[in-house]
C-alpha cells in the first residue's frame, strides 16, 4: 500500500511539469475527442457535434434541443437555404390555392386560373374567355375569341371543384353562383383538407431529396454531421408542415364561419 501510494504521488508530480504536459497531445477546441495528431474530423471552421436530447418533466414526454448549422460550413454537401426556399414555395402555393379556389363568395377572379384542355394544350381559362360578373348571382364567360374550346371550357368549370354548374349560350358560358348553404361551406372546407394534404406530399418529395443528397457524403464526411444535417432538414420540414397545418386551420374557420 505504501508503495502504491509513493507511486502516485510520483506520477502527480511528473504530470504537473511543464515540460510533459506540453508533450502531451491535444484535441481540436471544443473538440471532445483526444487522439494523437487531433480527431482528424473536426471542420477547420467549426465543431459539429451531436445535439443532446433535453428531458421534460416525467411523464410530459421529451424535446430536443434545437440543430442549427451554419450554410457556410456545409455548402459543399447541400444548400439548405435552397431547401428552404422549395419548402417555402410549397407553402405559398397552398396560399395562393386557398385564396383562389376557395372562397365562400364565388368572383371572377376565382374563375381565372381554372385550367380547361383543349386539343392545343392546357391554358387557363382567362386567356381563352372574357370573365365577367353580370349581377351577384350570375358570371359570364365570353368565348367569341376562341370558339372551338368552349365545350372544354365548360368542362372545366364544371369539374372545378368549386360547385358549379355552368350552362352555355353559344358562345357564352353563364355560370349561375350558388346560395352558400352549410353543405357548400363544407365542401370547400374538405377541399381545403385535399389542398393542404397535396402540399404535405410535395413537401415530403422535397425533404427526401434533401435528405438523399446529404447520404451521398456519407463516406466522406463525420457520421456526427450527417446526423446534424438530417436533423435539421427534418426540423425544417417540420416547422413548414406546422405552418401549413395552421393555413389550413384558419381557412377551415373561415369557411364554416
Amino acid at each position: 500500500m505504501a508503495v502504491a501510494l509513493r507511486c502516485f504521488r510520483h506520477l502527480h508530480s511528473v504530470l504537473r511539469c511543464p515540460a510533459v504536459v506540453q508533450g502531451l497531445p491535444r484535441a481540436p477546441p471544443g473538440c471532445t475527442v483526444l487522439l494523437p495528431g487531433g480527431c482528424g474530423q473536426c471542420p477547420p471552421q467549426a465543431v459539429l457535434t451531436r445535439a443532446m436530447a433535453t428531458k421534460k418533466a416525467k411523464g410530459k414526454g421529451q424535446s430536443q434541443a434545437k440543430v442549427n448549422i451554419s450554410a457556410t460550413l456545409v455548402e459543399d454537401i447541400i444548400n439548405l437555404e435552397e431547401t428552404n426556399d422549395d419548402m417555402q414555395a410549397v407553402v405559398e402555393a397552398l396560399k395562393e390555392d386557398f385564396n383562389r379556389n376557395l372562397s365562400v363568395r364565388t368572383s371572377p377572379g376565382a374563375l381565372d386560373h381554372i385550367i380547361v384542355m383543349t386539343k392545343d394544350g392546357k391554358f387557363p381559362l382567362n386567356q381563352l374567355g372574357q370573365i365577367s360578373q353580370k349581377s351577384p348571382q350570375l358570371m359570364v364567360v365570353n368565348m367569341t375569341n376562341f370558339p372551338e374550346s368552349t365545350a372544354a371550357a365548360m368542362k372545366a368549370i364544371r369539374e372545378s371543384g368549386m360547385n358549379l354548374n355552368p350552362e352555355v349560350d353559344g358562345t357564352l358560358i353563364r355560370v349561375p353562383i350558388p346560395k352558400v348553404t352549410r353543405e357548400h361551406r363544407e365542401s370547400l372546407a374538405k377541399l381545403a383538407k385535399q389542398s393542404a394534404n397535396k402540399s404535405k406530399e410535395a413537401l415530403r418529395k422535397v425533404r427526401s431529396k434533401s435528405m438523399n443528397q446529404v447520404k451521398k457524403f456519407k463516406s466522406k464526411v463525420s457520421e456526427d454531421t450527417i446526423w446534424l444535417l438530417e436533423k435539421q432538414i427534418q426540423q425544417m420540414a417540420d416547422s413548414t408542415a406546422e405552418e401549413m397545418d395552421k393555413l389550413l386551420a384558419a381557412k377551415t374557420k373561415e369557411l364554416l364561419g
